[in-house]
């Protein structure tokens, strides 16, 4: 191979000894024009290509002769690494000598590498068998710190999908790259971390475009998906009801339909044959749209009759002059947990994101036998995909025939502010910001009286709204909170018949 000035042009080595376990079976050794001594690009390609070793002879400009060989080859991660996403070199330098010097055996240098690679990858995968093993990449245009909040967020998702996260990775670019999001040497560094530890999923802090994920996949060898993806996969997890399953599958479709793009697999340039594919035919691709569509318009119908029986069911409770009370707030701030407490129910609650998707309604008895119907709703998130806000809206609904919404605060959150911030913005979305509110801080055990304080004074002075400090787990911290409830609710007693009696 002959290069220019600046750099040598690869051949496409397609997939020989491509196994994750084993070396390419090839070294690259050349000369450097000015005599330098590996580069940042030698040892990249050694990293992606996965080359036996990379080598580069300095040349003795009077004599021709060559003079020291400079060489690196890749270091196997050890298991402990793989599991703990620890930080470290990829490759190793070999000690720079003349040729006639080298008396490395490398065949042997190779092979015991490689029975330690594959020994490493068998015990990290027979633990980590049934989890995806992921990288989370953040590309802003914005502060580096905001970026670094929102990938802590990204973590939490992951956490809850079951993901075994082994790095995270932040670039700060003044735009971001049209076909890869990220530079290309930011690429190149994601690829060799990958391999290195042996991830099989990267997961983008941001939604990404068809065109994207296929160049990336292409790029990578493995599967990528954003930020409303990973969302989406989460509610698929979660949703027990037939109606959060519909709802769920609903958003999937919508959210796939404009990424069934031809290229992206080699099916869909195939034509359908046979009855009713003659003619000019009709592809793959378009085949798979036109189900996908039709299978829209069916959930939608489906959604939509259940959507009137639910709103029959609300009908009934506010005929009997029942006051109707909301739990809303950011997912994982412990509305479930609270609903429990209050009620003395079993619904399920996990300190996980997005634990509950059905809502629930339980009768609970204020002070003074007031009697209200009290509803878990679904947790809110900051850049809650479209499409699920669409096939969630009729159990968001379920909020507006409010006469109260609580919203539960986790102030234990170190971006508790920005989750108020987020769910007021979704509220104000869905035309629910005009309905009464009470903010209510919750897990306040896990902070000190001063800081709950200064936490109170902050957002009642920022939302001009009643600020309760209580801890869902521990009851006798919920009495304050209740009577705060029946005071509110009781400024409007002619609107309800059924509240005083």
């Amino acid at each position: 191979m002959v290069g220019d000035a600046k750099q040598i042009e690869m051949p496409d080595f397609k997939r020989v000894r491509a196994a994750s376990g084993r070396f390419r079976g090839l070294r690259c050794v050349h000369t450097h024009l000015l005599g330098e001594k590996l580069n940042q690009d030698d040892l990249t390609d050694l990293a992606l290509l996965r080359l036996d070793l990379m080598a580069a002879i300095q040349v003795d400009e009077e004599t021709g002769l060559p003079k020291l060989v400079h060489s690196a080859h890749l270091l196997p991660t050890t298991a402990e690494n793989l599991e703990n996403g620890n930080q470290t070199l990829p490759y190793q330098f070999l000690e720079p000598k003349v040729p006639s010097q080298l008396k490395v055996d490398f065949l042997s240098l190779i092979n015991s590498l490689e029975d330690e690679m594959a020994r490493s990858r068998q015990t990290a995968q027979s633990k980590q068998s049934t989890r995806d093993r992921v990288i989370l990449v953040s590309v802003t245009t914005e502060y580096k710190s905001k970026a670094q909040e929102s990938l802590a967020e990204l973590e939490e998702l992951a956490v809850s999908a079951d993901i075994l996260v082994l790095d995270k990775i932040i670039q700060r670019r003044k735009q971001i790259h049209p076909k890869t999001v990220l530079g290309s040497g930011k690429l190149n560094e994601l690829l060799i971390r990958a391999m290195q530890l042996g991830a099989d999923l990267i997961v983008f802090d941001r939604e990404l475009t068809p065109a994207q994920v296929r160049s990336l996949s292409e790029a990578t060898e493995l599967k990528v998906i954003d930020r409303p993806q990973l969302i989406l996969d989460i509610f698929a997890q979660r949703a027990q009801s037939r109606e959060g399953k519909l709802q769920v599958e609903l958003a999937q479709l919508k959210y796939l339909l404009p990424r069934l793009v031809k290229g992206q697999n080699s099916a869909f340039s195939r034509l359908a044959g046979g009855i009713g594919g003659r003619g000019p035919g009709e592809t793959k691709l378009e085949t798979d749209r036109r189900r996908v569509r039709n299978k829209i318009s069916n959930l939608e119908k489906q959604v939509k009759k259940l959507r009137k029986q639910r709103q029959e069911r609300r009908k009934g409770r506010i005929q009997r002059d029942i006051p109707i009370v909301s739990l809303v707030g950011y997912t994982n701030a412990g509305k479930s947990t609270l609903l429990n407490t209050l009620t003395n129910s079993k619904v399920y609650a996990e300190k996980k994101m997005f634990a509950t998707l059905d809502p629930t309604a339980r009768r609970l008895r204020l002070p003074y036998e007031q009697e209200v119907i009290i509803n878990d709703t679904v947790g809110f998130i900051r850049d809650l995909p479209e499409t699920l806000v669409a096939a969630f809206r009729a159990t968001l609904e379920e909020i507006s025939d409010s006469d109260l919404l609580i919203h539960v605060v986790d102030s234990s959150n170190p971006r508790v502010i920005q989750q108020i911030e987020s769910v007021d913005k979704i509220l104000q979305e869905l035309e629910l910001n005009e309905i009464p509110k009470m903010i209510v801080l919750n897990k306040t055990d896990l902070l000190k009286k001063v800081e709950i304080e200064d936490l109170q004074r902050r957002i009642s002075l920022d939302n001009d709204t009643e600020c309760v400090a209580i801890s869902a787990i521990r009851p006798k911290t919920i009495k304050p909170f209740i009577k705060s409830v029946g005071e509110l609710l009781a400024k409007d007693l002619t609107k309800f018949a059924a509240f005083t009696q």
